[in-house]
């Protein structure tokens, strides 16, 4: 587990607020933490500031701005991932997407960021697939593409009956037994960090908390839900399950920190 930067860590603490403003108060404590200076958080508050991911929400206070809460909103709402879920008919999602040229550079990563958080992989140069198994309708799934940085001229339709040849290659896109493996590795992890956890200093539960959190969040946002026909839906569940638990557990630890400080 790397440890955060200041311009990441401010961030994820704003992510992880539920639109409460971040003092700067709190974020010098909280990346004092990890070793992180009082000097560099102040100029990570100025840069954040000028790149147009926070504002201010009164004196010496900070929040995500609008257009940050385009990535935010979608990354925040992991926790009910898994109930965007459905049986899946057999037919996949697809998108077809121009190649973008250097120039394009920003677009091309936003594109990229989009598709992967949605469990897309690439066909071909020009299409990118899934399972048809999440959100209730393709235009839901189409909605969040877009809003996440797709072209909107970028079509996403549906697709089934490929021939024999093709679906299998469309089968090795995934790879189901690591993603079973990673869930495993992950819980195990988890549980033991919540056996643990309340024999820990608050400072020391407070960044462990964060990073094995952390960690695990992103997992989930990244994950492909694929459908029951090729992984272990239960095994999923149970890591879902851990998540949700330390993050629980993160955000009584962090509470707690933030009312010392006041107290």
């Amino acid at each position: 587990m790397r440890k955060p930067t200041a311009k990441s860590l401010i961030l994820d603490l704003l992510l992880a607020s539920k639109g409460r403003p971040l003092s700067a108060k709190q974020a010098i404590a909280a990346c004092g933490i990890f070793d992180i200076s009082v000097n560099n958080t102040r100029v990570a508050l100025v840069r954040l500031s000028a790149e147009g991911l926070i504002e201010s929400a009164g004196r010496a206070l900070y929040q995500l701005t609008d257009d940050a809460h385009t990535l935010a909103d979608d990354v925040a709402a992991w926790r009910t991932r898994s109930t965007r879920v459905r049986p899946w008919d057999g037919s996949y999602i697809v998108v077809q997407a121009d190649k973008l040229s250097r120039s394009e550079a920003k677009q091309q990563r936003a594109r990229a960021r989009a598709l992967l958080m949605l469990g897309f992989q690439p066909l071909n140069e020009h299409l990118f697939i899934r399972p048809n198994n999440i959100e209730d309708t393709l235009q839901s799934v189409r909605d969040r593409l877009y809003k996440l940085g797709l072209e909107k001229d970028a079509p996403v339709f549906e697709a089934r009956d490929f021939d024999s040849e093709l679906q299998r290659r469309i089968a090795t896109l995934w790879n189901p037994r690591e993603l079973e493996s990673n869930y495993a590795q992950l819980e195990k992890k988890m549980r033991t960090w919540l056996d643990r956890s309340g024999t820990l200093e608050p400072e020391v539960a407070a960044r462990e908390s964060f990073l094995l959190g952390g960690t695990a969040i992103k997992h989930v946002v990244y994950d492909p839900f694929l459908p029951a026909e090729w992984v272990n839906v239960q095994a999923r569940e149970r890591f879902l399950g851990a998540v949700d638990e330390v993050d629980q557990a993160g955000m009584r630890i962090w509470s707690g920190l933030w009312a010392s400080m006041e107290g």
